[in-house]
C-alpha cells in the first residue's frame, strides 16, 4: 500500500468500517511510514476532541490573525458586500 492508497481509505479505517483485508495492508504501511502515521494520529485526536464538545480558546493573537484572514477572504469572495 502507498500513501495516497492509504489516504483514499482513511476516514473507512479510522472510523472502522474498513475491509479487515484493507485494514491489514493499512497497518502494515503505517508501521513503515511516519507521516502516515502522525497523519492518522492527527484525525483520531481531531475526532476525540470534537466529541468531546469542549470549546478550546484560542490564543488572541492567533484568534486576530484567523479573523483578519477569514475577513480579507470574506471580501475577495463577496466584493458588493464588504
Amino acid at each position: 500500500m502507498k500513501c495516497a492508497e492509504l489516504l483514499a481509505v482513511l476516514n473507512e479505517y479510522v472510523e472502522g468500517t474498513v475491509d479487515p483485508a484493507i485494514c491489514e495492508e493499512f497497518e502494515k504501511h503505517m508501521a513503515g511510514c511516519n507521516p502516515c502515521q502522525v497523519v492518522v494520529d492527527n484525525i483520531r485526536k481531531t475526532i476525540t476532541l470534537y466529541k468531546g464538545g469542549q470549546p478550546c480558546e484560542l490564543p488572541v493573537e492567533f484568534r486576530q490573525r484567523l479573523h483578519s484572514a477569514l475577513r480579507q477572504k470574506w471580501k475577495q469572495t463577496h466584493p458588493q458586500k464588504a
